[in-house]
């Protein structure tokens, strides 16, 4: 005897009609996610504080066959923007049923060394800003029935990594918040997870990672080597997908196995 799914259970993970919001979506790992969702036949709201995401939704457009797209380019750590976000994707798309929060920055010094407003910019773009997002798309979500929102975390969130301290704590309190959003909200229908990458080869992790000290966190990697944004942005499609309605609350590492030695 089969497995009895769901009638609406969606083996193939579409993304059919679905209005997306990414944050950090102008390069690397969120722009990786908006083409997928935007391949999986979801509209997308490009959220980037650089303008380089006006190239990035034109190129979606031209092969996005027929879905909806549009920017916004502002600093989430604004209030302003972000309710800006909530307000003006619900109504050009008709609605917000996923939000990926990928905005976010790395800003490394040893311990004892870090600057204080190291840490606060740290906090205010990965954490604050993650949260405050995700508590207006949640308002939003839980009156008009459920949605999804990922956030992407890192491999920092559970291990420590030299000259992290900020990145890390503020990784680690994402996961943190995603639970607790998860717990709260679940009543409502949202699924809230987190996706923990490895070392991703973006543009940005390609040239902090060449030569030797790639090769020296590679042999620490099970795995032999490095993440693709496009293999991030698969689970972040599948997190999205009516497939993964039971998933909240995780924290999907995905890191070749770092995280396990």
């Amino acid at each position: 005897m089969g497995i009895a799914y769901d009638e609406n259970f969606d083996a193939a993970f579409g993304l059919d009609g679905k209005n997306a919001i990414i944050t950090g979506a102008a390069s690397g790992i969120g722009e990786a996610i908006a083409r997928m969702f935007s391949k999986k036949a979801a509209n997308v709201a490009l959220a980037d504080v650089n303008s380089a995401v006006y190239g990035v939704e034109a190129d979606i457009r031209r092969g996005s066959g027929g879905v909806k797209t549009m920017c916004l380019v502002g600093d989430v750590t604004d209030a302003a923007f972000r309710a800006g976000i909530v307000e003006n994707v619900s109504n050009a798309f008709g609605g917000i049923d996923i939000l990926v929060n990928c905005a976010g920055i790395a800003l490394l010094e040893e311990a004892e060394e870090l600057p204080e407003d190291y840490w606060d910019k740290t906090m205010d773009v990965n954490l604050k800003a993650a949260f405050m997002l995700s508590q207006a798309v949640g308002r939003y979500m839980i009156k008009n029935g459920g949605g999804k929102i990922i956030n992407i975390a890192s491999q920092a969130s559970v291990v420590s990594l030299d000259r992290h301290v900020a990145y890390c704590a503020s990784k680690a309190g994402l996961v943190s918040v995603t639970q607790v959003l998860a717990a709260e909200w679940a009543e409502y229908g949202i699924n809230v997870n987190a996706i923990s990458p490895t070392v991703v080869l973006t543009e940005l992790g390609k040239k902090a990672w060449a030569g030797a000290v790639g090769e020296n966190m590679k042999k620490l990697i099970p795995a032999g080597r490095f993440g693709y944004p496009e293999e991030i942005a698969a689970c972040a499609a599948y997190l999205a997908s009516g497939a993964a309605n039971l998933i909240t609350g995780a924290n999907i590492v995905i890191d070749g196995g770092y995280t396990i030695k």
